[in-house]
Parts: C-alpha cells; sequence; structure tokens
C-alpha cells in the first residue's frame, strides 16, 4: 500500500506540473524547456555536488591481483564521484556545458575549479593506464565511452584557455577509448537492444557526433556503416514492450534517433513509417505515454525518471530529422513536450543513489546538445 501511495502521489504531481510549469524552469521562452541561469545553477550544483564525492560508490573493476585492490581515488582518479564511472564522466560534462553556456554565472567559477581538479594531466594519465590494464577491454563499453567522447567535443568547441589545456591532458585517454571502440565495432555483430547501458543505438548516435565534430572520418565510417548494418532493415519495433522495469533508455526510439543521423529527411520519413507505424497524424500522445518511477531512491528503479528526459531529446531527434511537412510531426512535438515536463519535474536531488545522474540527462535536453549547435 505504501508503493502504491507514492506511485499515486507521483502521477498526481507529474499530472500537476504538466497543466502548470513549475517556476524552476519557467522563463519567457518556455519553447526551450525553460531553461534559465537560474535553472542551470540548480544542474550545476548537483555535480558540483557529485563529482568529488567519492562514496557510496558503485565500482564496475576486474582484479588482476592484489595490486589492484584501492579506493576509486586511486583507480580512476578523475572519475572517481558521482557513483559510478559513467555519470563522473557525464557529471563533468555538464558542468563543462554550462560553464560555456552560462559563463559569469555563479556556479562557473566553482565548475572551473573542480574541472582543474579532475581534468589534470596526471590524473587522466592514470585514467587511460587502467582503460588499457589486462582484462578491461569491455569496461564503461559502450555508454561511459560514449560520454567520454562528449565530453572530448564540450571542450573542443569552447574556445577557452583552460579548456584547452583539459582537452590535451585528455588527449591519451581520449585515444585510448577510440582504440577500445576501433577494436570491438567490427566485432559487434548484432545490436544490442537493452533500455540500460549496453544499448548500442545511443552509444552510436553519440560516437557519431563525436566523430563528425572532431573531423575522424574513418571513426565516422565506421559508426555510420554499424549503424547502417544494424538498422536499416528493422519494421515494427514494439512499443507495447516498452518500457521494462528497469530502463532510462528506450530501445526503439534509441534505434530512430540513431537512424536519422545517417538518412536524409525523405529517406528517414519511409524508414520511420514503416519501423514505427503507431505514430499519429494528430496531436496526440497517448501513443507513448510518460512513465513513472514506483521508487526514486532506488538506483534502478529511478531509471525511468531518466527514461522521460531522454525520450524527449530523442523524440526531437526524430522531429529534427523529419521533412517539414511530415504529418507525424504534431504527434511527436506534443509527446516531446510531455516527456520533458515528466522528465524535469524528476530532477529534485532529493536521492544520491536514484537520482545522480539525472542532471546531466536534463542539461543534454534542454540545452539541446543531441541537435547541435
Amino acid at each position: 500500500m505504501k508503493n502504491f501511495a507514492a506511485a499515486v502521489l507521483i502521477l498526481f504531481s507529474v499530472a500537476a506540473f504538466a497543466e502548470e510549469p513549475s517556476p524552476k524552469f519557467v522563463t519567457a521562452n518556455p519553447s526551450n524547456g525553460g531553461f534559465d541561469e537560474k535553472a542551470a545553477e540548480r544542474f550545476a550544483n548537483l555535480a558540483l555536488a557529485c563529482v568529488a564525492k567519492e562514496y557510496p560508490n558503485k565500482i564496475s573493476h576486474l582484479l588482476n591481483s592484489d595490486a589492484d585492490v584501492a579506493p576509486p581515488r586511486k583507480l580512476t582518479p578523475a572519475f572517481c564521484g558521482c557513483y559510478d564511472w559513467h555519470s563522473s564522466v557525464h557529471g563533468h560534462w555538464l558542468l563543462v556545458r554550462l560553464a560555456k553556456t552560462f559563463p559569469n554565472a555563479t556556479f562557473a567559477k566553482p565548475a572551473r575549479e573542480a574541472l582543474r581538479k579532475s581534468l589534470s594531466a596526471e590524473n587522466l594519465k592514470q585514467e587511460a593506464a587502467y582503460l588499457r590494464g589486462e582484462g578491461r577491454a569491455s569496461f564503461e563499453r559502450p555508454y561511459g565511452m560514449a560520454w567520454l567522447l562528449q565530453l572530448v567535443v564540450e571542450l573542443a568547441e569552447w574556445d577557452d584557455p583552460q579548456a584547452r589545456e583539459m582537452l590535451t591532458n585528455l588527449a591519451p585517454l581520449e585515444q585510448a577509448v577510440r582504440d577500445r571502440l576501433n577494436s570491438w565495432l567490427p566485432k559487434l555483430s548484432h545490436p544490442i537492444r537493452i533500455g540500460e547501458h549496453n544499448q548500442s543505438a545511443f552509444a552510436l548516435g553519440l560516437l557519431l557526433d563525436y566523430a563528425r565534430a572532431s573531423k575522424k572520418e574513418e571513426f565516422a565510417k565506421l559508426v555510420e556503416a554499424k549503424t547502417r548494418q544494424f538498422f536499416l532493415k528493422d519494421k515494427d519495433c514494439s512499443l507495447n514492450y516498452e518500457p521494462s522495469g528497469e530502463d532510462f533508455l528506450s530501445p526503439c526510439i534509441g534505434e530512430a534517433d540513431a537512424v536519422r543521423r545517417v538518412l536524409n529527411p525523405d529517406e528517414f520519413a519511409k524508414w520511420l513509417g514503416d519501423f514505427l507505424p503507431r505514430i499519429p497524424t494528430t496531436a496526440k500522445t497517448d501513443w507513448l505515454p510518460v512513465v513513472v518511477s514506483p521508487d526514486p531512491s532506488d538506483p534502478k528503479l529511478a531509471h525511468l525518471d531518466g527514461l522521460n528526459l531522454s525520450r524527449a531529446w530523442m523524440l526531437e531527434g526524430i522531429v529534427s530529422g523529419l521533412p517539414a511537412d511530415d504529418p507525424r510531426r504534431p504527434a511527436l512535438i506534443a509527446t516531446v513536450e510531455a516527456h520533458r515536463r515528466a522528465g524535469l519535474a524528476a530532477v529534485t536531488g532529493a536521492h544520491y543513489e536514484g537520482g545522480h545522474w539525472l542532471g546531466s540527462f536534463a542539461v543534454y535536453l534542454v540545452t539541446k546538445r543531441g541537435l547541435g549547435k
């Protein structure tokens, strides 16, 4: 009964948020998700509170000998906070993204200081050595690796002396990550279609964005080829089976967001009709209802809060890949808004294990990172 009551309360909260936007996110331009300096400060503070917070820590660590028994700050000194390695990586990405977007905000100076401490040459040399260690070929592959390369892109696009220094420091780890992916992707025979970290579609989308922005042409060709190989023949993706109880990524929507990156608008429109034939041509949202986490404090069940955020940005990506007159755009845009409101309402910072990562997903959405500059 307690769980049921909690679920009802959360549902009521989400519904209320949908009817009347919270002042935490409202600006004079609600179409941008209500993103302003005040909202940015909330998200920055979430990351600042965790990038140096070593414990609790959920490490994915292979021990080769007693010498590998060490605390996170010794194993991976740059990314030892935020509960796990990948969350630390995109927590640092969040700080770069916001410090660059709001350079005069009150949080910009502490964000820069936190980045300086973490992204030192010494720390990142140790990170690269750790990644290249024996038996660690699958470490944070592909999710954490994809976010690491997004961090590289974010720094590369920032015209700032400190950013250039950190980018140089990251070069050994960037190379180690790219080497791992160049070795792994050609051998990956089938896509991974789950709603969690190992999903192929989400990672391929981020990797392709990195490769194009960084002008890594051979890597871009590899990623695009795998995207086409894995997904272009797919049809009738079943939204009826989504979400699974611990999803934070949608297998169907994630795949469509990846494919729009490799097809022109007319080709993508045709492919999408075969792949997701249930998308309506009126501004309805019931074809993809928002989801509610039954326990936002649970590290796995809280994934559903992030699913609303990732669906929102992936749906925006789908819209961006369609022709301007595509009749499905009203339904897609309405569904983006429903998921945006529910997702942002869940970014409270109230539960560390469950929500330490949600700020990064919120910032990726509201700054439209997946849609380019």
